[in-house]
């Protein structure tokens, strides 16, 4: 197994971790921020998700620099991605600190890609992430990082970022979605 994919296993092994970070400590357990409300919890999640992000654009960098792109990183390279966000995303609303409208969006997206990408698949077609899917990525992380962070510096000028940034990776999301099923219809749809 080359480096790009070592990087995009350990993403997926980061998760579970991240998981019991936040499940396991108290959300007022070391209030660090009293205006943000910003705790222990979150700042340990923050780490682990900065992380793990940093995997993912080190992952490709890496890939396409040493000429390491494989099929196996194509496919799990976006598995590893939704694992991260859409578990980090569902956290977050079940502590009710995320709108759940957005992160259903966004989820029923991925549900919807990834069987588009399974029906490829099934014919011998991989299809590695386009420019919008990576910019609903980069959108959803810096929406996760804000709503970690309880929208701290903006709590001070009542700018709800983290909520817009998340709303923003939702409707990026949708294009992204579109552009795939356009991309993929073919697959999909000769065998109605």
């Amino acid at each position: 197994m080359n480096l790009p994919n070592k990087l995009t296993v350990l993403r997926m092994v980061m998760v579970p971790i991240l998981w019991a970070v936040y499940l396991c400590i108290p959300a007022d357990a070391g209030i660090v921020s009293q205006e943000a409300n910003l705790g222990l919890r979150n700042i340990l999640v923050l780490i682990l998700f900065t992380v793990a992000s940093l995997t993912d654009m080190l992952d490709g960098q890496i890939a396409r620099k040493r000429n390491l792109i494989t099929s196996f990183g194509k496919f799990l390279d976006p598995i590893a991605d939704k694992m991260l966000v859409n578990t980090t995303l569902i956290l977050l609303c079940f502590n009710h600190e995320a709108s759940i409208i957005p992160v259903l969006i966004m989820i029923a997206r991925d549900l919807i890609v990834d069987g588009l990408r399974l029906s490829a698949a099934s014919q011998g077609e991989v299809v590695s992430a386009g420019f919008s899917g990576k910019l609903k990525t980069v959108l959803q992380m810096v929406a996760i990082i804000m709503l970690l962070l309880h929208n701290w510096p903006f709590v001070y000028l009542n700018l709800p970022i983290s909520e817009i940034a998340l709303w923003a990776a939702a409707c990026v999301s949708v294009y992204s979605g579109w552009v795939y099923f356009d991309k993929l219809k073919d697959y999909v749809l000769e065998t109605m």
